[in-house]
């Protein structure tokens, strides 16, 4: 089926030079201009709730790419320029293709920036992640699978994130409570 979807994707791409361009550039810099933009939120954060603000956002980024690290390794997914004729549009080693690290990055800062600061911030970067993903079809360096993955694998991080500061802060309030950890 993703390959199905690639194809539906992918055989647009080569048709339109203008639509090209803008694509290519999607799939290469808008990386740049997310990590940009959620600047903005994570300088807010530091402002109103100081540096620790911005610990759960980076530490959700470290999970992210720890996990698709680990999913990389394990996935034998190669690219579908590889593999089949595609409208590859960009440069791109040959290689894993599961899951997609623009993705995995993209989708990890934009649900951990919603997460830990701005929902609105994060509805907007989701946006341009988005974006970055089906570019990254578009030009035929991914499949759609690959991007989906690199979602959950930011979802996943930002929950793994979430739940450790729950567990955390339940132990830090048992121990200044004086009741022992694990007891009830």
């Amino acid at each position: 089926m993703s390959y199905h979807l690639f194809q539906l994707i992918n055989a647009a791409a080569g048709r339109n030079d203008p639509l090209d361009d803008v694509m290519e550039w999607a799939a290469v810099w808008l990386i740049y201009v997310l990590g940009a933009l959620a600047v903005v939120p994570l300088l807010r954060g530091v402002r109103t709730r100081g540096r620790t603000a911005v610990v759960p956002v980076v530490v959700s980024l470290l999970v992210a790419f720890a996990v698709g690290q680990v999913v990389a390794a394990i996935s034998t997914e190669v690219r579908p320029f590889q593999t089949h004729l595609v409208h590859q549009l960009i440069p791109h080693d040959a290689g894993g293709s599961l899951p997609s690290d623009h993705a995995t990055a993209a989708f990890a800062v934009a649900f951990a920036v919603g997460a830990f600061l701005s929902r609105r911030w994060g509805v907007a970067l989701s946006g341009l992640a988005i974006a970055i993903g089906f570019a990254r079809v578009w030009t035929g360096v991914h499949y759609p699978v690959d991007i989906v993955a690199g979602a959950l694998i930011g979802a996943a991080s930002v929950l793994i994130v979430t739940l450790a500061g729950s567990l955390v802060d339940r132990w830090g309030h048992r121990r200044r409570s004086g009741t022992a950890v694990g007891s009830r």
